[in-house]
């Protein structure tokens, strides 16, 4: 009864609301604390508030609680319902205005307000359709005016479904489920009713630009208690600093009360994912998305604080602990990314090692300096400079490239061989000879020793553009080859999660007969709308947003017709996925943040990262020292670039 007692007293306000004040909350900052504050939740123990536990206790007795909850979803409701309606004077469509001396995170206390709220509504609305007396607009034609309305007739709606994708605990919004589809049964679910860590980037993304800071701030701090959890499967722990796939939230019944119910958080690290396979990639969106917030919203005090402090630097120790590896690449296994099934990608895969660029480039940003972290910046800063070596030389390709591994000589012993991985010529497929434009090129999608896969995979060369992965040129080729191949990477639906697909006795050997990865479906050639928004990030930061605005269109003529499918299937994106989820959360969210970033080009600057000049010198030292030619010996401190 102690927990009951003490959560009336937390939603009563004698304690602070949710996690308390900022410090009151780092006092957990620390792993350790963590591990046995969630420990005392499994086994319910009477001695501690959790904070990631939820408790609805004794409601006759306090129904102004119950009531003070209920109001404050249906403020977000109103907000919700009014969003559509609600117009800049200057800007492209919805935005909100919100009074910069209030704050609406409920993580404070402060809950938000309808009064907090400014609506600018647009005086001449009429005005941008039609003239007063029904006449056409000066500058536009009837088709014009019917493409304008069902383009915000369909945003209208995706900022619907997506609001009602939202997750709420303890009365606050806290991520959104993977797919909604209300004629979907629970035998069909799966796992799409859970909230996952990358599956909501685009919908954080989404609440960003709107200017709605609360869910993606709840969603960081909650995340980040969850990081700690005490995970093992058949007796084996991973290491500190994984971040789970997903989590649940999940209304449980109270020890020692039967008409009380709590709720808590469920995470899955993988232990009960389909392969069993932990999310590499899940920590690395997370740094993303917390820049992201602190960028966009202002709000710094959150990256700041010390237990975001530790959980950045947990997963950044994680990432860059030394191992048997001779590359500065992530070594990860198959399935362990946003292609989370057997396709062949274990080793070093393009997206995970843009997505390390990512994160490392904006963990480097938020890091407070102290003693306690130089060491750690001096590791990032180098292996920063090696990965971007790496992946410009040995993973780059194009026309070029391509005629010098057809004239590779194998089998060279030495220091400088130019077929340092021991790449067979015959490695090259007939497909790749045809498909290389003589304009454009872009990142392989794997190398290992005596292996590179071919394969074009669209986040992560997208991403590495974001990311500065990529230089200016290489950059720009990637945006012209996929011109170029418009009709193999768009066709009907943008956009290929990877080309082309596995097929036939490659597929069978690969995938081992994944029925769910036939050949144009799903991992394996299948079309994502979600990836609308990585192209458009790619396309503004190139100035080049015609690319993206282009394949927008292209997704807006059949999209919401088909009820916002998880992916599609065919060559030519013709079907809907054989066993795609409708109302896909993140294909909703993908679109939206496309549109809004068009829209307002400048706010992808919370999402792209640039080289800044130390590093790019660092990195011309490394060219420089031509490392071809490098010998073996001791290490020397002027071969170590500390930035």
């Amino acid at each position: 009864m102690a927990t009951s007692e003490a959560v009336l007293q937390l939603l009563g306000g004698s304690l602070p609301s949710l996690f308390g004040s900022d410090n009151s909350f780092r006092k957990l900052g620390s792993s350790h604390s963590s591990k046995s504050f969630i420990r005392y939740r499994k086994k319910r123990g009477p001695k501690f508030v959790n904070f990631l536990n939820c408790s609805n206790t004794r409601r006759p007795v306090h129904g102004n609680i119950a009531h003070s909850y209920s109001r404050s979803v249906k403020c977000k409701c109103q907000q919700a319902d009014s969003a559509s309606s609600i117009a800049s004077e200057k800007g492209n469509g919805a935005s909100w205005f919100v009074d910069n001396d209030q704050s609406f995170d409920t993580i404070n206390g402060n809950t938000p307000s309808i009064l907090q709220f400014e609506t600018v509504r647009e005086a001449k609305v009429g005005e941008e359709d039609f003239q007063s007396n029904g006449s056409l607009p000066p500058n536009g034609s009837v088709q014009d005016v019917l493409n304008r309305m069902a383009g915000n007739s369909l945003e209208d709606e995706a900022w619907e479904l997506l609001r009602e994708s939202m997750v709420y605990y303890c009365g606050s919004p806290i991520g959104t489920i993977a797919a909604k589809d209300p004629n979907s049964s629970a035998a069909n679910v799966l796992n799409y009713d859970q909230v996952f860590i990358r599956d909501f980037i685009p919908s954080g993304i989404a609440f960003l630009l709107k200017g709605e800071y609360e869910i993606v701030r709840n969603f960081i701090l909650h995340t980040l208690q969850l990081q700690s959890w005490e995970k093992t499967m058949d007796c084996h722990s991973p290491g500190q600093g994984l971040m789970p796939a997903s989590f649940k939230v999940r209304t449980v019944p109270l020890d020692g009360d039967d008409s009380a119910t709590e709720e808590v958080l469920d995470p899955d690290f993988g232990e009960a994912a389909i392969g069993r396979v932990a999310p590499v990639d899940s920590g690395l969106w997370w740094i993303i998305l917390l820049r992201a917030y602190g960028k966009s919203s202002g709000d710094l005090s959150v990256q700041e604080r010390i237990d975001v402090q530790t959980g950045i630097k947990m997963i950044l120790r994680l990432c860059l602990a030394d191992g048997f590896d001779m590359f500065p690449t992530l070594l990860v296994t198959d399935g362990s990314c946003m292609i989370d099934r057997r396709m062949g990608i274990h080793g070093h895969p393009l997206e995970i090692q843009a997505l390390f660029q990512s994160a490392l480039l904006c963990a480097r940003e938020m890091l407070t300096p102290e003693d306690g972290s130089f060491d750690l910046i001096r590791a990032l800063n180098n292996r920063l400079v090696a990965l971007s070596f790496h992946i410009r030389e040995y993973y780059w390709i194009d026309m070029k490239k391509l005629n010098e591994i057809y004239r590779y000589k194998t089998e060279e012993y030495s220091y400088d061989a130019v077929n340092k991985f021991n790449i067979y010529p015959d490695q090259i497929s007939p497909w790749l000879v045809e498909w290389m434009p003589s304009k454009g090129g872009y990142l392989i999608g794997n190398l290992q020793p005596a292996h590179m896969d071919f394969r074009f995979f669209s986040l992560g060369n997208l991403w590495s553009i974001v990311c500065s992965l990529t230089t200016d040129d290489q950059s720009h080729a990637i945006l012209d080859l996929i011109e170029a191949k418009w009709t193999d990477l768009v066709a009907e639906m943008p956009f290929k999660i990877c080309y082309p697909a596995l097929e036939g006795q490659e597929w069978q050997i690969i995938t081992g007969y994944d029925p769910k990865n036939t050949p144009w479906s799903y991992h394996n050639g299948g079309a994502w709308p979600t990836l609308l928004w990585q192209l458009a990030v790619a396309c503004i930061k190139m100035n080049r947003p015609e690319i993206a605005a282009k394949a927008v269109e292209v997704a807006e003529k059949r999209i919401s017709r088909d009820k916002w499918p998880e992916y599609y299937d065919t060559k030519k994106a013709r079907f809907i996925g054989k066993q795609a989820q409708l109302f896909q959360t993140w294909s909703i969210a993908g679109y939206l943040v496309a549109k809004l970033l068009l829209a307002n080009p400048s706010a992808a600057n919370i999402l792209i990262t640039q080289e800044d000049s130390e590093l790019l010198n660092a990195f011309s030292c490394a060219v420089s020292s031509n490392p071809r030619r490098k010998k073996r010996g001791p290490k020397s401190s002027q071969k170590t670039y500390i930035v």
